[in-house]
């Protein structure tokens, strides 16, 4: 089983080159960043965990700059994020960072996909709500369609693209359905987001990591009923803070990767929780 990590990267954390290098050194997979661009304080949508929301959501680094100082002081660790909203993100501009950063890592790049938790956040981007799913599907699909090997016009719902030279594409070919870098959705288990990861993704990035064992059998059964490949099917679970029984019960499961969560902090404490992680390599 691949081990990787997650971390609010901040300004007052350790830093992504720091933390890189270590996570290289030590054999960990893989490093995956979260996104918020801002966090109006109106706060009138709950976090998700309940209570007060934590300071790191407000300060958290841009995920593709860090990932970039990432990639350039190492040579086999995985970058990812966990996740994008895409949503919120201009497509083409989104789909030209996305393409620089797996060519310049020599192919390394995962997209997690995100719809977002945060209203007001979401509202400033132009966003309406309970079309962002619908708006995250649509400018999928138009990157796509510039990271084909041929200029590709695509006209959408929510925006069109004409046909362009759009230079670099993605390392990562197309499989089956999916262009681009390898591609996970994050979501809460149900048939909706199931169906979608089927026709559209690599995966899914189950946050926590709980209830896999009834999950799984019914996103394996919507991924084949689509005509996909079960040994192509990525079940990531993200952000999990371990133990030897919840990595053997993902193992029983037939997961080969899973995503540990790191404290928001500075160098010493995160390279404690490193060591304390060291057993499941």
């Amino acid at each position: 089983m691949r081990i990787a990590t997650t971390i609010f990267l901040t300004d007052e954390t350790i830093t992504p080159l720091r933390l890189a290098r270590e996570l290289e050194q030590r054999g960990f997979s893989g490093l995956y960043l979260p996104e918020h661009t801002h966090i109006p304080v109106s706060r009138e949508t709950p976090a998700p965990m309940g209570g007060e929301l934590p300071s790191e959501y407000g300060r958290t680094l841009d995920p593709f700059v860090a990932l970039a100082q990432a990639a350039a002081v190492t040579e086999r660790l995985d970058l990812g994020t966990g996740i994008t909203l895409v949503a919120q993100h201009d497509p083409i501009d989104l789909a030209k960072r996305i393409a620089t950063l797996d060519h310049l890592s020599g192919g390394r790049f995962t997209l997690g996909v995100g719809y977002g938790w945060n209203v007001e956040e979401a509202a400033d981007h132009g966003v309406d709500w309970p079309a962002r799913r619908a708006l995250t599907h649509d400018r999928l699909a138009l990157m796509q369609a510039l990271w084909e090997d041929e200029p590709t016009a695509y006209e959408g719902e929510f925006g069109s693209v004409r046909a362009s030279h759009a230079y670099p594409k993605p390392v990562q070919r197309p499989r089956g359905p999916v262009n681009g870098p390898r591609t996970l959705f994050g979501g809460a288990a149900g048939p909706k987001l199931f169906d979608r990861i089927a026709r559209h993704a690599d995966g899914w990035l189950p946050i926590g990591g709980g209830g896999l064992t009834e999950s799984l059998p019914k996103l394996r059964t919507a991924w084949e009923a689509a005509g996909r490949d079960p040994k192509q099917l990525h079940v990531v679970p993200y952000a999990v803070v371990p133990n030897r029984g919840k990595l053997t019960h993902y193992a029983d499961l037939g997961i080969e990767e899973v995503v540990l969560q790191l404290p928001p902090a500075g160098e010493a404490e995160v390279l404690r929780a490193l060591d304390a992680y060291a057993e499941f390599l």
